[in-house]
């Protein structure tokens, strides 16, 4: 019983830094990456698509993304959803290739990321946190139908800090890193 509380508990943290991951990975720091481009859905024979099912995303150099749509007829398609996007990009066409240029972060708007970084990392901590209170609930749930001792909680709950303070702490080393990168010039 301890033990599936513990399982849940530690899936559940491991899903919100995953999710914290996928977040930090779509704030650009100025390189050219594809994942950049990944949460950008294309309209695809009349269903929404991830541009990365729609097209071949690949980094020409340093600050520039090539698009390449799989169907030709796309073309137009792709390169309006990248503009539309909440990137603030501007591609260009030439032929069936999209090139997407990064223009350079300046100092303001760099700043700006770290405290969209940091809010991101704060709400993953508030997650991991309801996840240890939920679990503490379940702990104490089951002290009082009498199916665990009083022992048996105050282990578990020391357990469950213990894993709330280890994805606690990858969530900081997370938010630091992507904050040295992004204030990298």
């Amino acid at each position: 019983m301890l033990n599936d509380i513990k399982k849940d508990a530690d899936s559940r943290m491991a899903k919100s830094v995953a999710a914290l991951k996928t977040e930090l990975a779509k704030i650009r720091t100025g390189r050219a990456h594809p994942s950049l481009l990944e949460h950008i859905t294309v309209e695809y024979y009349g269903t929404e698509v991830p541009l990365s099912q729609a097209a071949n995303l690949s980094v020409e150099d340093a600050r520039t993304l090539s698009v390449v749509p799989f169907d030709k007829s796309m073309v137009q398609k792709v390169e309006k959803a990248i503009m539309t996007s909440d990137l603030g990009l501007n591609p260009a066409t030439a032929g069936t290739n999209i090139r997407v240029p990064l223009p350079a972060l300046t100092e303001e708007r760099r700043t700006e990321l770290t405290k969209v970084v940091h809010a991101e990392g704060e709400q993953a901590k508030v997650a991991v946190r309801n996840i240890r209170r939920d679990a503490n609930h379940q702990l104490k749930d089951f002290l009082k139908e009498k199916e665990l001792t009083e022992d048996d909680v105050r282990k578990g709950e020391t357990l469950v800090q213990q894993l709330t303070d280890r994805y606690v702490g990858e969530i900081d080393q997370l938010v630091d890193a992507k904050c040295r990168e992004l204030m990298e010039i």
